[in-house]
C-alpha cells in the first residue's frame, strides 16, 4: 500500500525554524522525484521545492529560496524540507508529492505549519 506520511509540522514565531519529514512506503522511493507544496484555504496548492530523485538536483519557489532547503535521505525513504526564518506567510498546510511517471503520483495527507507573532 503506497503511504506518504509528513510529520514536524507545529507553530512557531516568526523567525523560527521546523523541519518538516515526508517517509514513504509501498514505492521503490529513490526512483521518484519529490516535491513539496503548501496550501492555504481559498487559494491554491502551491509548489515550494523539488528535489531529485538521487537529491543532487533542487529548485525553490521564490518566496522560499534562501530560507528553505530540501534534502533526502534514500535509505530512510523519506524526505526533509528545512524552513528557517519563517515568516507569517509561510502558514499553510504542507504536503509532500511523488512522481514516478503519468501513472506513478501520490500525495501526503499534509501538515499544519502556522507561523504567529
Amino acid at each position: 500500500q503506497v503511504q506518504l506520511v509528513e510529520s514536524g509540522g507545529g507553530l512557531v514565531q516568526p523567525g523560527g525554524s521546523l523541519r518538516l519529514s515526508c517517509t514513504a512506503a509501498g514505492f521503490t522511493f529513490s526512483n521518484y522525484f519529490m516535491s513539496w507544496y503548501r496550501q492555504v484555504p481559498g487559494k491554491e496548492r502551491e509548489l515550494v521545492a523539488t528535489i531529485s530523485s538521487g537529491g543532487g538536483t533542487t529548485n525553490y519557489a521564490d518566496s522560499v529560496k534562501g530560507r528553505f532547503t530540501a534534502s533526502r535521505d534514500n535509505a530512510k525513504n523519506t524526505v526533509y524540507l528545512q524552513m528557517n526564518s519563517l515568516k507569517p506567510t509561510d502558514t499553510a498546510v504542507y504536503y509532500c508529492h511523488a512522481d514516478g511517471g503519468p501513472l506513478y503520483k501520490y500525495w501526503g495527507q499534509g501538515t499544519q505549519v502556522t507561523v504567529y507573532s
